[in-house]
């Protein structure tokens, strides 16, 4: 039986990524980094067992909410999803790079 489909991260999403969590390390507590950790692994595995749940937000682009403050930005393509953006929903949305 299929486990889901495969994740796959672009440079930016990563970048993304680590600059939320050096800002969390310094302004949260280690709970709150390991709650976002547990919803961003809950949203993740989700996505692969279901990657059309979330809603398109652009074209073929969805959009998962994660958090209050944190949104992922990804399509899907041969089977696999492409993570295009972690995004800070405290920042402009003009800056979004998908």
């Amino acid at each position: 039986m299929k486990n889901g489909f495969e994740i796959l991260w672009t440079d930016n999403a990563i970048e993304e990524l680590n600059l939320t969590y050096q800002y969390l390390e310094s302004q949260w507590s280690e709970r709150e980094i390991r709650k976002l950790s547990y919803l961003l692994d809950k949203t993740l595995q989700l996505i692969s067992e279901n990657p059309l749940m979330y809603p398109k937000a652009k074209n073929d682009v969805r959009k998962a909410v994660i958090a209050k403050f944190n949104s992922l930005y990804y399509i899907v393509q041969d089977e696999k999803i492409i993570v295009l953006s972690f995004f800070s929903n405290r920042q402009n949305p003009e800056i979004l790079k998908i």
